[in-house]
């Protein structure tokens, strides 16, 4: 009998170490497949921080260029502000000439065009009248920068 629990046991042992050779040989399987995916994946990575650098260099040159943008966009408005402010005070000052001249020329027109002259040359009153208005919208006019506007 103990021939045959001997036999049983070594028996035994061979099954169990045929077992662990095949999970041996299927646990180096998977490593070699961890190994390839490693590789793998090494690569990716070093791809991506490829990648990255390049975009993170790029969006430094896009933050210069934004920057260089809004400081030009910003001197370009204000200049356009004060454009825009001088052309209101030249079209306020043109229209005060426009309505001087206007004026001036309703002053310097006859009366009355209607009217028949006389035969007899005789000094008229109303262009003598005419003449004085025009004067006074001469003198009304106001002076910049020390010239008539």
């Amino acid at each position: 009998m103990s021939h045959l629990l001997g036999i049983a046991i070594e028996s035994l042992v061979t099954v169990l170490l045929l077992l662990t050779i095949g999970y041996c040989m299927l646990l180096n399987k998977r490593l070699k497949r961890l190994k390839a995916d490693e590789h793998s994946l090494k690569a990716t990575i070093g791809e991506l921080i490829t990648a990255t650098e390049i975009a993170e260099r790029a969006i430094g040159g896009l933050k210069h260029t934004v920057r260089d943008v809004n400081e030009n966009l910003g001197n370009q408005l204000t200049a356009a502000a004060q454009m825009s402010q001088q052309l209101r005070k030249q079209l306020g000052e043109s229209d005060q000439v426009f309505r001087r001249l206007s004026r001036i020329v309703t002053a310097a027109r006859p009366t009355s065009e209607a009217e028949p002259e006389p035969e007899v040359a005789a000094p008229k009153i109303s262009s003598a009248q005419a003449v004085a208005a025009a004067a006074q919208a001469f003198s009304d006019r106001r002076r910049s920068n020390g010239l008539a506007a």
